[in-house]
């Protein structure tokens, strides 16, 4: 089946039940509630026509026999509720589409032996997937299905491109409900409104935003380079009360950027529409010539490239005595190989930086969660070296950084 058809999910089955007084019901879940029929928008307890002191139960029989197959326990504690083998029989049910769970359906109509739909994202009203090849033919049936079984839910997507490492966001396919991508999600005691189809976000990355927020510390300052529509500097302002630079290049995650420190009535909020590396060597250095107290730390979450712009810290403070010496945490994200990827991750950086980061100088080196088997996306929290910040402008192209053994097996994964 490639187009739904609903009709053919209707049919006549006979499953085991039992009727009991209604009294003992509660006392016979003990025994019968690991084999009740579990179906959609029907109820395994029913009234008995004509006897309103009894209801009957209804039981799944792929997981109920007969009462002799129970286990002696269970059966005495049913005798000492006078309920026998008399008790049981045979009930037919009328079923429909609308009783059977997604899962189900999704076994019944895709192809056997293969993937089936077994997982996706959900943004607010919209379910975000990324079928796999054998499913594409499928793909609208998938997509009814999920509208028709997913409350709440109003548009089902696919996707249909690659990510745009520019402006981060992707071409997708609307398969089932309306063309309506303005959608809202709460996300750490905040609300984030924006255009899933004009931005980049997935909701697979909460518990790092959570994460990154429980690292800062109350009343610090935050850069975030690379902001999308606020999941980092949205709840550092409104929970950490942190002062926030928020900066994105795509012009619509800057407008709900703008809309979702509105939304959730934060002040302490300034916004950029600037270039990353710009964002960095304009708005940090007026900054960090008041000699700020507080803990600075800055986010560079774009991990197709985010590593890159670190070169933007070198020589930012060029001729600038640090007394006292600035505390800059950097967390900047990459996608690494599995085999090597917390090693890679180090190299990277340090190469980026063209200088080596000390075990000290490392706060943490997280993987964040596997993009595919052999790929996975890298966190690596460190205090910049002060030498990067004020290296002279002749210094910046010269010699390759002095390279730090390590053994990364004892960082904090």
């Amino acid at each position: 089946m490639t187009k739904l058809d609903r009709a053919k999910f209707t049919k006549e089955v006979t499953v085991p039940s039992v009727e009991i007084l209604s009294k003992n019901v509660g006392k016979s879940m003990s025994v019968f509630k690991k084999y009740l029929l579990k179906m959609e928008k029907l109820k395994p307890v029913t009234e008995v026509q004509g006897n309103d002191e009894k209801r009957k139960l209804l039981l799944d029989p792929i997981l109920f026999e007969t009462l002799d197959k129970l286990r002696e326990d269970d059966q005495q504690k049913l005798s000492e509720l006078d309920i026998n083998k008399n008790c049981f029989s045979n009930s037919c049910l009328h079923l429909e589409y609308h009783n059977f769970r997604m899962d189900d359906i999704f076994k019944a109509v895709l192809p056997e032996g293969k993937e089936g739909c077994t997982s996706y994202s959900r943004i607010g009203h919209i379910i975000h997937l990324n079928l796999r090849d054998h499913l594409l033919p499928y793909k609208n049936l998938i997509g009814e299905v999920l509208v028709d079984k997913l409350i709440g839910v109003k548009t089902v997507v696919n996707k249909s491109s690659a990510i745009d490492s520019t402006y981060r966001n992707f071409q997708m396919e609307v398969l089932a409900g309306e063309a309506d991508f303005v959608t809202e999600v709460k996300e750490n005691m905040c609300t984030f409104k924006f255009d899933f189809s004009q931005v980049y976000w997935n909701s697979r990355l909460c518990t790092e935003h959570e994460r990154i927020i429980k690292l800062l510390p109350q009343k610090s300052v935050l850069f975030d380079v690379f902001a999308g529509v606020g999941p980092f500097s949205i709840p550092a302002a409104k929970v950490r009360k942190c002062r926030v630079f928020a900066n994105d290049l795509n012009p619509s995650s800057y407008h709900w950027l703008k809309e979702n420190v509105r939304l959730n009535k934060v002040e302490n909020v300034e916004t950029f529409n600037l270039d990353g590396r710009q964002f960095i060597r304009e708005q940090m250095p007026p900054f960090l010539l008041t000699r700020p107290t507080e803990p600075i730390h800055v986010t560079m979450n774009l991990p197709a490239l985010a590593v890159e712009f670190l070169d933007a810290f070198i020589g930012l403070l060029s001729g600038v005595e640090l007394d006292p010496l600035l505390d800059i945490t950097v967390h900047v994200y990459s996608f690494c190989e599995e085999s090597s990827a917390f090693s890679e991750m180090r190299t990277k950086v340090e190469s980026a930086l063209k200088h080596s980061i000390e075990d000290e100088q490392i706060v943490e080196l997280v993987d964040v969660r596997d993009v595919s088997p052999k790929k996975h996306m890298l966190r690596l929290s460190f205090r910049i070296p002060p030498d990067v910040l004020t290296k002279a402008a002749e210094e910046e192209t010269s010699s390759e950084p002095k390279r730090l053994k390590l053994d990364l097996e004892t960082q904090d994964r």
